[in-house]
């Protein structure tokens, strides 16, 4: 049985952990976080009344349905990052527009709480790439003769890397074609015409 799949007498909570952190690693779950969390306040504080002893204090402006629609689509956008993450170059930036939109909208961007959580979760959205699953792998390590770390393991040897194999120069460029770009190759059988279709 191996490390990654369930045992039988695994807890339920260690496997749903190990899913939810494999699941939020393969998408920018902090990015959809941060611009959620920079929604709520955005739609909250212009409908909010606040009570100081007998005194109540209504925050509202007079754009309280453009806060509402900026909260909602900042909400809308973090679920999408986490489900859809295709769509992370569009929403990061969505989002960053939003967050500078509901400055003078909505109480400067929700007194400036969501418009951070926004900002910072639109960059983080942007900035975002899929990690390689390869990346991740370990390679082996051959010991010397002392027991510290030599070099990579290799095929030819203990302490040998094979070296790449080049090549041979010629008119062949990396993709095997000719690197002729006149059209009047015998090699290409084009004889100087071009198709159009």
């Amino acid at each position: 049985m191996s490390a990654e799949s369930p045992g039988h007498d695994e807890h339920y909570l260690r496997v749903f952990r190990r899913n939810f952190r494999t699941w939020r690693g393969q998408r920018p779950f902090w990015a959809g976080l941060f611009v959620m969390l920079g929604g709520l306040p955005i739609a909250y504080f212009p409908y909010a009344n606040l009570q100081i002893g007998h005194l109540t204090l209504a925050m509202s402006t007079t754009a309280g349905a453009g806060s509402l629609i900026i909260g909602v689509l900042l909400v809308v956008l973090g679920v999408s990052l986490w489900f859809q993450k295709h769509v992370r170059t569009f929403a990061g930036v969505a989002a960053i527009l939003l967050a500078l939109v509901s400055i003078p909208v909505s109480n400067l961007g929700g007194f400036l709480i969501g418009f951070l959580f926004a900002m910072i979760g639109g960059a983080m959205a942007v900035a975002w790439v899929p990690g390689d699953e390869e990346a991740g792998k370990a390679v082996p390590v051959d010991k010397g003769e002392d027991g510290a770390p030599g070099t990579p393991h290799s095929p030819h040897g203990p302490h040998t890397l094979a070296a790449p194999e080049s090549p041979a120069p010629g008119p062949e460029d990396g993709w095997d074609r000719p690197n002729d770009l006149s059209g009047t190759s015998p090699a290409n059988g084009a004889n100087g015409r071009h198709s159009a279709g």
